[in-house]
């Protein structure tokens, strides 16, 4: 295989140690391959909604045990034909194996010896990989599984948005209540599956208006938040098309609007309650 058609490759990496990512990255492009490093899960998740890859090679543990979780899951079901490579510090991968046996394709221990990596790529250039087998899955599990790649996707459009960027917040900041409230979203569509005009009374949404608040927004941004937030949720449907189970799609996409549109509701009646204080 020549050189030009290696470089029709490319792999993301992902780890934080910044020694491992220059050794990585001078051996993959020294054999050819256009790589792509992140240091931390949150910028993995940019790139992977952001370009494509046709192989993925990230450390399990970063620095938290499960990190590297969220980034092979975002891969998978973002692009599932990318050869997925996880890699872990740990001796005994018994335990890791049975986590992501249907996430990753391969596992290597730290140190990986760089031969077995590149015999795992030529494989896959070779088209030995066979693609992932698709299944049906419902919009509660695909939302779920994918729940920190909507979140990382709704913070790269609100720091798009000039009013919004105006209180100037850390990450953390702004995206602590989206977690709960992705959860909700879920919890409705496996549990409440009525449109019910009562909402079911969400502490979550109402200390979100507090902080909003507290914070400094005005009320037209905590709409704009909650327009972004469905849009971010929609698109996660949208990507996952090829694998959605499309018997409940158009009933789910109206429960996720209600619940979101009730935790806006509550969110705005708790801020409001705290203005007129």
């Amino acid at each position: 295989m020549g050189l030009a058609e290696l470089t029709q490759l490319k792999i993301l990496v992902v780890d934080d140690n910044q020694d491992v990512l220059r050794a990585t990255h001078t051996l993959l492009t020294g054999k050819g391959y256009a790589v792509v490093t992140a240091t931390n899960v949150s910028e993995a998740l940019r790139q992977i909604v952001s370009q494509h890859f046709d192989v993925l090679v990230t450390d399990l543990h970063m620095p938290e045990p499960g990190d590297g979780f969220a980034v092979v899951t975002a891969m998978r079901h973002t692009q599932p034909d990318a050869l997925t490579v996880v890699v872990s510090g740990f001796p005994d991968l018994q335990e890791a194996m049975a986590a992501i046996l249907l996430q990753a394709d391969e596992i290597l221990t730290k140190p990986w010896n760089s031969k077995k990596l590149a015999e795992l790529i030529q494989k896959h250039t070779d088209g030995v990989r066979q693609p992932a087998a698709r299944m049906r899955d419902s919009v509660a599990t695909i939302l779920e599984r994918d729940s920190a790649l909507t979140i990382s996707r709704w913070l790269e459009r609100v720091e798009q948005e000039q009013e919004l960027t105006a209180i100037r917040l850390t990450a953390e900041e702004r995206t602590c209540y989206l977690p709960e409230m992705m959860r909700s979203i879920v919890a409705r569509l496996r549990e409440l599956r009525d449109l019910d005009p009562h909402a079911k009374p969400s502490p979550a949404a109402v200390a979100h208006g507090e902080l909003r608040f507290q914070q400094g927004y005005s009320a037209p941004m905590l709409v704009r938040e909650s327009r972004i937030l469905q849009v971010c949720v929609f698109e996660t449907i949208q990507r996952n098309l090829p694998v959605v189970d499309f018997s409940l799609v158009l009933p789910d996409v109206m429960l996720i609007a209600d619940e979101v549109d009730a935790q806006l509701t509550q969110t705005m009646d708790s801020f409001l309650k705290m203005k007129v204080q």
